[in-house]
């Protein structure tokens, strides 16, 4: 097994899906001091926010100021979230070069969530992405709820196909398809990707899973025998799902890093600099970091014992 030309890119998400699940509101010298030290870990890609209602996601509402004070490495993607039109205006205001739009394969979840049905969703975004590519900049698409739903149970694959398909005909260069509420399992993984890749190229899936029954890590390998090459993760595993009572954050972005390098597959991501990173936003948030490797490295650097 091996990923395709031997090396993985690692999505970033915990600026914009990690803090925006947190109670609190970390100030923005923090959140650009944040983007910055994950963009200096060797990421090439960080979701660095969301342009949507400060109503809706008051943690974001600082999303304009936060992008413009961000310094931009060379090589370095910055995507941020964009619901609708209004927030198209605000990310081209901002110089924004990349967005990202959703959806998800469950109505009911897609209801709830942004109030709208799937087709709705849909004819929302669908002129935020032709702006997009007339302006040249790339789009992701997240499909929320592939795997299941905390008011649906299962979603079948085929379901979770179509919408993608859509996403891409729509103009997504890249389709990730979110485990939402954390219940895949390896089986269901390659299950998902295999019916999904029957409609959309592997080569523009990315694997979004959350960490809820602990199987996020063996989700990433399943999909990775597929040819899966790109994945979201969030530092210190920040995350949840507000609509989803129980599920936990994103996989840990050190403990997929741990895992890459374990396999000798190349990332790019400096393991040291990432922990450090996620250690700064745990700090602020006053929480322990939610990833394993974090924990494990902190305890044996306390220690003073030597790397194995």
């Amino acid at each position: 097994m091996s990923a395709p030309s031997g090396r993985v890119t690692v999505v970033e998400v915990g600026p914009r899906d990690g803090l925006q699940n947190e109670p609190g509101v970390v100030p923005v010298e923090a959140k650009v001091a944040f983007v910055e030290a994950l963009a200096d870990a060797g990421l090439t890609v960080v979701e660095a926010t969301a342009f949507v209602s400060p109503k809706a996601i008051p943690q974001l509402a600082d999303g304009d100021e936060v992008f413009r004070r961000i310094l931009k490495r060379p090589g370095v993607r910055y995507p941020v979230l964009v619901p609708n039109e209004r927030g198209m205006d605000r990310a081209e205001a901002a110089g924004v070069r990349e967005i990202a739009v959703f959806t998800a394969a469950s109505e009911t979840f897609n209801l709830r969530n942004v109030n709208a049905s799937i087709e709705e969703s849909f004819a929302r975004f669908a002129p935020v992405i032709a702006r997009a590519k007339k302006g040249g900049m790339r789009v992701r698409g997240y499909v929320s709820c592939a795997f299941g739903c905390p008011y649906e149970g299962a979603v079948r694959p085929e379901a979770v196909a179509e919408v993608s398909a859509r996403l891409a005909a729509a103009g997504c260069d890249e389709v990730s398809l979110g485990d939402t509420i954390g219940v895949g399992t390896a089986g269901r993984t390659q299950a998902l990707f295999a019916a999904v890749a029957q409609m959309v190229p592997v080569s523009t899936l990315a694997g979004h899973f959350h960490d809820t029954y602990g199987q996020a890590l063996a989700n990433v390998y399943a999909a990775m025998e597929l040819g899966v090459a790109t994945f979201d993760c969030s530092v210190a595993g920040l995350g949840g799902c507000p609509y989803a009572k129980g599920a936990t954050g994103n996989v840990a972005s050190e403990d997929v890093v741990y895992l890459l390098d374990g396999m000798g597959i190349a990332t790019g991501v400096d393991l040291t600099k990432l922990r450090k990173a996620g250690q700064f936003i745990s700090d602020h948030l006053d929480r322990p970091s939610g990833s394993r490797v974090a924990r494990a490295l902190a305890a044996r650097d306390a220690a003073n014992v030597a790397p194995t």
